[in-house]
């Protein structure tokens, strides 16, 4: 009996490389539960906010985020109604996480004291991306053409071409509008929305699950290591979500609002294995949330400093 509880103990999570001291802050926020109560509040901005913003920002450029776009393509082709397709991704979300917890076998208790520190930190783990990213901006010498690793996520096309890498197509910064003028403030406002969006449902493609998928085919069903599954699983998960700004995976045919950049390719696969290996190490909760503040961050640093 005692050997079989040591060797539960010393299980790891399907896609999680530390095990944290029981009830400890990393062990608690790390939870599939955390993740849910802390970004409840996201998803419900996300949905009421596209909804409610006015509809000529959005439905002119046809803003809408990918990974989100595909959850509702997957679940109208299996029947279900339009208006319940646009609901169910944020359902799918809460569904998910709430089948890893009840599969984690980790406690269902979420002490609300740690949303604060959780937001703190998601601000914190955003801060080296936003460096590195104003860092290759200076060493192009444009400051609005930085090489973001966000475009493409949000479908559509816009009038004409971003003056910098844009949260409202899912990227760093938001682009000139049409008229060549700085974002109006509605259209920033759009941009904190579909940038939440695409912190969350980005995530849940590219980390939540295709980083399990991965996980279960090397480590349950290839048997490989536990680390060697992870660094697999990391690497695949980060090209992927890299290359998915380029190309449509569904037609194939590449993305022609965003051509194929070799340094831009390169900065989006350093901020996916950056992602997965917080994803790893913190859990879905933090990395959705950090996700998120990068794109919030950088919409208001480009309205401060680059209108």
């Amino acid at each position: 009996m005692k050997k079989a509880n040591k060797t539960t103990e010393g299980r790891h999570a399907t896609s999680q490389l530390f095990n944290f001291a029981p009830e400890s802050y990393l062990e608690r926020t790390s939870r599939p539960i955390s993740a849910i109560a802390f970004l409840l509040p996201f998803i419900v901005f996300y949905e009421l906010g596209t909804f409610c913003i006015n509809t000529d920002v959005l439905n002119r450029s046809q803003i809408r985020v990918v990974a989100f776009v595909w959850l509702q393509n997957l679940l109208e082709s299996l029947g279900f109604g339009g208006k319940l397709a646009w609901v169910a991704p944020p359902l799918a979300v809460v569904v998910i996480l709430m089948a890893l917890q009840i599969t984690s076998g980790k406690r269902w208790h979420f002490w609300f004291g740690d949303i604060l520190p959780m937001a703190v930190e998601c601000i914190l783990l955003a801060v080296p991306l936003i460096v590195l990213t104003l860092f290759l901006s200076s060493s192009s010498g444009s400051p609005g053409h930085v090489s973001g690793w966000d475009d493409g996520s949000l479908g559509g096309k816009r009038a004409s071409p971003p003056a910098c890498a844009s949260v409202d197509r899912g990227s760093v910064l938001p682009p000139a509008d049409e008229a060549g003028a700085g974002p109006s403030s509605r259209s920033r406002l759009a941009n904190v929305v579909t940038g939440i969006g695409a912190g969350i449902y980005e995530e849940l493609v590219f980390r939540l699950i295709l980083i399990c998928l991965l996980m279960l085919l090397f480590q349950d069903a290839l048997r490989l290591g536990h680390n060697g599954s992870i660094a697999l699983s990391v690497a695949i998960s980060a090209a992927l979500f890299s290359a998915h700004h380029h190309i449509d995976f569904f037609s194939g045919q590449p993305n022609a609002i965003d051509p194929f950049d070799f340094t831009r390719f390169a900065f989006r696969t350093i901020a996916g294995v950056y992602f997965s290996a917080l994803f790893a190490i913190r859990g879905f909760g933090i990395t959705a949330g950090t996700h998120a503040s990068y794109n919030i961050i950088a919409v208001s640093i480009t309205a401060r400093f680059f209108p």
